[in-house]
């Protein structure tokens, strides 16, 4: 029968938390929305610090009861309940009574943190859902549109990142990894907008989130015809040589699903979580992979065929070029992938 309070719970008093201004009684009855925002954040946060492994035991709630310092057949049993209710944990009772954090919690403390630091307001519509990450639109408070990133790891057709990617050195959950995909991503563009490379402008991070510059235009791969074709060409290679001489940094993953096309003809290279610096063991290899992709990109989709002493050829052969260093040319032609450009270095492009 529903709004019958069992009569263990009917009878407990009212009590108040001593860190927060909230006199509650629990009854199993009342509306999980109703529990103030400040219980509900601390107790995710306790859960989020109770495992990191990458195969873990769900975190019993005696030890969540120990973290959080609450009373475990009171205080502790009625929040997780409660945030369980929300979707925003797992809970399981088949060994034992665990729970564990998931993307929604973890989501939730995030936009917390991004709102009381003034970053955000108010989020529209998504701008896409790729394999590693969702994208969103959204306003800051000065009422400014910016793009949201949430990375999330772990799904189906992602899931080697300890192989792929260097940043994880050991086995770890899929949160802490979306964490640290998210610190490193942020921490490049840093490095790249200050050397006006052509990336997002980084605005904030909290978490496994990005707040970055509003995102206008679409993938390269998107667009069904490009106009100005050696341009854009031009102005991705000139970006890839720049972060490579002035931030030392190789973004390891170029494609066209990497290069936003603005509707106004600039581009923006995006997506950096992956990038390796200039003294990393394959970073020759994995600059060579990035060029090609672009080259064959732009050959197969665009028909762009380099001829010797044109303009165009001295954009592609110089991408590591310095005052101290200059790659031996040869001719070269894009519809013939087996001819080569090497350089004193030993890099081969096409």
């Amino acid at each position: 029968m529903r709004g019958i309070v069992r009569e263990e719970i009917a009878a407990l008093a009212e009590y108040r938390l001593t860190q927060y201004p909230h006199r509650i009684k629990l009854n199993q009855n009342e509306n999980p929305y109703e529990l103030p925002d400040e219980i509900k954040q601390e107790v995710l946060k306790r859960v989020a610090r109770a495992r990191w492994s990458r195969y873990p035991a769900l975190a019993p709630k005696e030890q969540i009861a120990k973290f959080t310092r609450f009373d475990l057949a009171r205080e502790t049993d009625f929040r997780l309940n409660r945030l369980s209710k929300l979707g925003l944990i797992y809970r399981t009772s088949e060994a034992y009574v665990g729970y564990t954090m998931n993307y929604a919690g973890y989501d939730c403390l995030a936009i917390n943190g991004l709102v009381k630091a003034n970053v955000l307001e108010a989020f529209g519509k998504s701008l896409g859902i790729g394999k590693e990450a969702d994208d969103y639109d959204a306003l800051s408070p000065k009422k400014e549109q910016v793009a949201v990133k949430f990375h999330r790891l772990g799904r189906i057709s992602f899931r080697q990142t300890q192989r792929k990617r260097g940043y994880v050195k050991e086995h770890a959950g899929w949160l802490f990894q979306s964490r640290m995909a998210a610190e490193k991503e942020f921490q490049a563009l840093r490095l790249l907008h200050g050397q006006n490379v052509a990336v997002p402008e980084p605005i904030s991070q909290n978490r496994h989130v990005i707040v970055m510059g509003m995102i206008e235009g679409a993938e390269l791969a998107q667009w069904k015809g490009i106009s100005k074709p050696e341009k854009i060409l031009k102005a991705i290679l000139r970006n890839v040589r720049k972060a490579y001489l002035k931030t030392h940094i190789v973004h390891a993953d170029l494609s066209e699903y990497n290069v936003i096309l603005r509707p106004d003809g600039h581009v923006l290279i995006i997506d950096w979580p992956q990038y390796v610096t200039t003294d990393h063991p394959n970073a020759d290899e994995l600059l060579t992979r990035d060029v090609n992709n672009v080259l064959q990109y732009f050959s197969r989709k665009c028909m762009l065929k380099v001829e010797p002493k044109t303009p165009l050829k001295s954009r592609l052969v110089f991408i590591l070029s310095s005052n101290s260093m200059r790659f031996l040319c040869c001719p070269m032609n894009l519809s013939r992938p087996n001819v080569r450009i090497k350089s004193r270095l030993g890099l081969a492009f096409l």
